[in-house]
């Protein structure tokens, strides 16, 4: 009979001895919840006593269920809740009265009944610069760097939530500059490329690595000597190819001398419902489901948001003081939240937003509230949101019409720092889904906080039942609060050609060439 080696023994043994550790370790914490989004958004109807929801409407018009476009009926409870005058009737007169009375009453409604709260144990997060790269977007040098903010799990290590980031600002300006951070799918611009003599080297290698692994393309190499597996990247030709096109948002924001942060929101949670006890809700909730309060993914995408930020405060390249918060639809909807809820934000720009965004809650047009208390969108908002979609419960029945907070409200928690609100139109694919109108709405109302706290508002009255929308094209563009709907579809990419000089005019900041060395 073969022995076995006393080593193999004692490495299985070793092995064996891991495997124990490893799950003792495990059986120290709750096991993770493993949850389909309709059986999270089961759980949370059981725990609010919610028997039946309504379905949201269809965005198809042809449906039998499709969403109304009538306005006639789109405003079933026209009343908004006076953003000037606090939960026990007493009218806000000065900006003190705002700050220490009503802006926390509005905060406390958001919080309980459509966003979420923030729990108190939210871990750390450590920044770490993956990357420095000097790169040129154009004809402009700049520094991009990858960022991930590893979160501390060391409370519950079966969650790892680690926030990825690129960060871009120009080389040709001096002293610190502004920066839009903005959610979407971060990328190096323009990954600096090795030089020829270096491209010769890797490929060299990299023929050695392949025909020593395939020894039959050492004789195809021997026929096309000049043949090189990998070729030298040109950005810079990429860019002269579409140099007759509109420049993009970011390529705005870099020849304006501003720098852009762009932030991923699926590292900090999923966009479903199936995610929501991982990423940092499930890190914090030790793989549980939510509880009715608790935050949902905008309020959580926002949090991420903030601790960028707390990186940018430390980064001597930025001006942390002039940091906007940008997103187009459901980011969009997390941008305005951000805004809102983290005061060192001093700027918006809020993209087709629509309900749970800019839009108002209460009307009913396009995108309903029972829309987002469906399964397909639920996780946004706080579980609690999902009684104002219940037809049968153990409460009664309720409607948009319930909610004490609307998103008008939301706008005025962003005053007096600067919002613009934008949209596109339904022909080219801004679908009225959106509620535009809603959204002008809810913008118009939002403005006498504006001005009570020394601000600008649209430069009309806040008669939000009269006030008609501008045309399109035509911005209202004189004070702190801003909108302008672009002539384009779903995005806001239009508008940055307007947004940067409305923007840049208010922080007080004017692109300083760099001194040349």
């Amino acid at each position: 009979m073969k022995m076995i080696p006393t080593f193999v023994i004692a490495l299985l043994f070793s092995l064996s001895l891991k495997a124990q550790e490893t799950k003792i370790e495990k059986s120290k914490y709750p096991p993770l919840v493993t949850f389909t989004a309709e059986q999270d958004h089961a759980n949370m109807m059981e725990q609010l006593g919610i028997k039946a929801l309504r379905p949201g409407p269809s965005g198809n018009e042809s449906a039998p269920n499709h969403a109304n476009y009538d306005e006639s009926i789109a405003n079933p409870c026209p009343e908004l809740p006076d953003v000037l005058t606090t939960n026990d009737g007493e009218k806000v007169t000065t900006p003190e009265m705002w700050w220490d009375k009503r802006r926390p009453e509005i905060i406390e409604g958001f919080e309980k009944e459509v966003y979420g709260r923030l729990p108190q144990d939210i871990p750390d997060v450590k920044w770490e610069v993956e990357i420095t790269d000097y790169e040129r977007i154009g004809f402009t040098p700049v520094v991009a760097k990858k960022i991930v903010g590893h979160v501390d799990n060391s409370e519950y290590p079966l969650i790892n939530v680690d926030i990825n980031m690129v960060l871009v600002v120009p080389q040709n300006v001096k002293g610190p500059v502004p920066v839009l951070m903005m959610f979407g799918r971060p990328s190096l611009p323009a990954p600096a490329q090795p030089s020829a003599e270096d491209m010769v080297k890797i490929n060299k290698t990299f023929k050695e690595v392949l025909i020593k692994d395939n020894p039959e393309l050492e004789d195809v190499f021997k026929r096309y000597p000049a043949y090189e597996p990998i070729e030298r990247d040109d950005p810079f030709a990429a860019f002269m190819q579409r140099r007759n096109q509109e420049p993009s948002p970011t390529e705005r924001l870099i020849a304006a001398g501003w720098g852009y942060l762009t932030i991923d929101p699926s590292s900090i949670q999923a966009d479903n419902g199936a995610g929501l006890t991982r990423g940092i809700i499930g890190l914090v909730n030790k793989g549980q489901p939510r509880n009715p309060e608790d935050w949902g993914s905008l309020r959580a995408w926002a949090w991420g948001a903030a601790r960028a930020l707390d990186y940018l405060e430390t980064d001597s390249m930025v001006d942390a003081k002039k940091v906007g918060i940008e997103g187009v639809s459901r980011y969009g909807k997390a941008a305005l939240v951000t805004l809102a809820f983290e005061p060192r934000f001093a700027v918006g720009l809020i993209g087709s937003s629509g309900k749970g965004g800019a839009a108002l809650h209460r009307r009913v047009f396009g995108e309903a509230v029972e829309s987002l208390t469906g399964t397909g969108e639920y996780h946004w908002m706080a579980g609690n949101y999902l009684k104002y979609g219940a037809e049968e419960a153990t409460f009664g029945r309720k409607t948009g019409c319930d909610l004490t907070v609307d998103s008008h409200e939301l706008i005025a928690l962003c005053a007096p720092r600067l919002t613009f609100i934008s949209y596109g139109i339904p022909e080219q694919g801004d679908a009225k889904w959106l509620d535009q109108k809603g959204s002008y709405m809810a913008t118009i109302a939002a403005g006498s906080v504006f001005k009570l706290l020394g601000a600008k508002d649209l430069g009309v009255s806040n008669d939000y039942m009269k006030e008609e929308m501008p045309p399109v094209l035509k911005g209202l563009l004189d004070g702190e609060l801003a909108w302008r709907q672009h002539a384009g579809g779903h995005t806001d990419a239009p508008n940055f050609e307007t947004f940067i000089p409305w923007a840049s005019k208010f922080l007080g900041y004017e692109k300083v060439p760099a001194m040349r060395r």
